[in-house]
């Protein structure tokens, strides 16, 4: 039984954000029906997305719709409001939130009132101050742009196989991925494997004639699986012709021409920039301590620290690693330790209600698993190291696993089963983009300037 009555405010519908609220439904069933308890989630999208399964969305070989988990279907005792928290004032325990009729009311934004606070926004691209960066580079953190960059790339094949300008076909036929981690290492890998396969229903693009180019800072890529399976990725990249570049930064990608710092130039209509991640926006527009990065400070049970009725998880939070031997090291923002944060984040907090003991968050890094599609793949797994296909089918199995809900399982082994049996689909879909396009020219009105893809 709960002392008092909580409101609970989850920020956030990502992975902590929707298992937190999850636990948290599942624990205070009785309190949630007897009022006695109030769960409200705050999220820009009423889905989570498991970004896992992003490059095999872009590459077709998962549905956009079953890469996403609509969380009013997973959280029917839990308000969710589709909006944008701005601002925490955790000292009057009210946040100011942003919806989708917020302009239109014309009342300004909602203030939130809650009792115990979950800050969970995730992180947002970061970006550098690179010309050309900002109006001709597309992420790859949502299912919006892995769906874009599909379309995109399937239209750039197309432009290159209607142009007679040499130049423009070159540049189309040019992609260019800024960042060797798991986002970009992946979705190179999958989109070439995808372009490779579409070449063949192209009667004047060979693969060869495709340009793939990944673009790292530093002096290996996907450091999270080991130096040795890093070095066997490059290696495993540069046999299928994808040029990876080690030591090397985009400089520029003005006018479409992608300026990189060993003084290679090439002009290109693509760049897809998975240079890393930073906080939340949102973080520093509360009064919450923060370390030098941005991320908020947390106890190993994970509260804010030196703060009461705060909790955070994922990306947001820096917590202690206690199960490291180095002092200090604070637990790595990814997807293992998310999923696992939220479930003792939610114990956590009832145990708060109800005056129990606090659980201490401890999980070993267990590893890491990366598909370099081509039914290829490198994993690092409690020190033992896997490579090629093993390596691939276990990322399968792994992610598998892990998608919420039997329902999203059930769908994602449906579509591999499939794909196995039939034929890719190769069709670009950019107009879905820019829907009223056609019906815009056919009123009379202006056309944009691309009414039909993305490019």
């Amino acid at each position: 039984m709960v002392k008092e009555r909580a409101r609970i405010l989850v920020v956030g519908g990502g992975y902590v954000g929707m298992y937190t609220a999850l636990r948290l439904q599942r624990k205070l069933k009785q309190e949630l029906a007897r009022g006695d308890a109030e769960i409200t989630v705050v999220t820009p999208d009423p889905y989570m997305t498991y970004q896992p399964f992003l490059p095999e969305a872009a590459a077709g070989s998962i549905s956009p719709r079953h890469v996403v988990v609509p969380l009013r279907r997973v959280l029917p005792h839990c308000r969710v409001i589709v909006g944008e928290a701005t601002a925490v004032d955790h000292a009057k325990r009210t946040a100011t939130v942003t919806t989708l009729a917020t302009e239109e009311e014309g009342t300004g934004a909602l203030q939130l009132p809650y009792d115990e606070l979950v800050l969970a926004p995730g992180s947002v691209s970061r970006t550098l101050p690179i010309p050309g960066l900002a109006d001709h580079a597309i992420g790859f953190k949502t299912v919006e742009e892995a769906i874009g960059l599909r379309n995109h790339v399937i239209e750039q094949m197309d432009i290159a196989s209607s142009t007679r300008d040499p130049a423009i076909r070159d540049a189309a036929l040019t992609f260019v991925f800024v960042g060797g981690g798991y986002a970009g290492v992946e979705a190179l890998g999958e989109l070439e494997d995808m372009a490779r396969y579409a070449a063949r229903y192209y009667h004047n693009i060979k693969p060869e004639d495709m340009k793939w180019i990944l673009v790292e800072a530093s002096d290996r890529i996907l450091p999270e699986v080991g130096e040795e399976m890093g070095r066997y990725t490059v290696t495993e990249l540069r046999r299928r012709n994808i040029d990876v570049r080690l030591n090397t930064r985009l400089e520029s990608c003005a006018d479409r021409v992608a300026v990189l710092s060993d003084g290679a130039r090439f002009p290109t209509r693509t760049v897809v920039w998975t240079a890393g991640v930073k906080p939340h926006p949102v973080l520093a527009a509360t009064d919450l301590p923060r370390t030098e990065r941005g991320r908020l400070k947390c106890t190993a049970e994970l509260s804010v620290e030196g703060t009461t009725h705060a909790w955070a998880a994922g990306d947001a939070a820096a917590v202690p690693d206690v199960t490291a031997d180095e002092p200090g090291k604070k637990t790595a923002p990814n997807a293992q330790h998310a999923l696992r944060q939220s479930r003792v984040l939610g114990d956590n907090i009832v145990h708060s209600l109800r005056g129990e003991p606090l659980e201490t968050y401890a999980h070993k890094y267990a590893g890491s698993v990366a598909s370099l599609g081509f039914h290829q793949g490198v994993a690092q797994v409690y020190g033992r190291k896997l490579k090629g296909y093993p390596a691939w089918f276990m990322h399968r199995a792994y992610h598998l696993s892990r998608v919420p809900t039997f329902n999203r399982k059930a769908r994602v082994l449906a579509e591999w089963t499939l794909s196995g049996l039939f034929k890719r689909e190769i069709v670009s879909l950019g107009s879905l983009e820019h829907p009223r396009a056609e019906f815009e020219l056919a009123a009379g009105g202006k056309p944009s300037d691309d009414p039909k893809g993305s490019s």
